[in-house]
């Protein structure tokens, strides 16, 4: 009988894994949707456009301040932002829940771009400040094993381009 619960409570873990990774592949899809919208206002390259939809990949370099721009003019589509360009709780709270199950993962994505954001808080450059910031969210999300997998982001970018 307790190899049966522990089974249940094995497949129940990973289910929720699943899940997780899931809705962060979907945020990231939402979030990017306002990748086009901002290029120009982040004087973002063709170049470097590409490059951000590598985003998750392990080699992506978080070196550029326009990558910085993009994220922050994104995140002002969606009215992530306060006007002082600090994440607004709320309003990420319900983009987040926004997405299918999205509510399994608000509360801890809103808590680690907050860490985030306080590491990184004496960076004056807006742009540089929210690239920081976006670097030590993608680390903390694989650390937390909710990263979506490039391959994941992928398939979804090419389903979504066949219809």
């Amino acid at each position: 009988m307790a190899h049966l619960a522990r089974l249940v409570l094995t497949l129940a873990a990973a289910a929720l894994a699943h899940a997780t990774v899931e809705v962060m592949k979907d945020v990231t899809l939402g979030f990017g949707e306002a990748l086009q919208h901002c290029r120009e206002t982040s004087q973002l390259t063709e170049e470097k456009m590409e490059e951000f939809f590598q985003f998750w990949r392990d080699e992506f370099k978080f070196e550029h301040r326009e990558l910085g721009c993009a994220i922050q003019c994104m995140s002002r589509h969606f009215n992530l932002l306060t006007d002082s360009s600090r994440m607004h709780h709320e309003n990420t709270d319900k983009f987040i829940k926004s997405f299918p199950n999205g509510e399994v993962l608000a509360r801890q994505m809103v808590k680690l771009i907050h860490s985030c954001e306080q590491q990184f808080d004496h960076e004056e450059d807006h742009c540089w400040r929210i690239l920081k910031v976006a670097e030590c969210f993608k680390i903390g999300c694989q650390a937390q094993g909710i990263a979506p997998s490039m391959e994941m982001i992928m398939a979804e970018f090419i389903m979504e381009s066949e219809t």
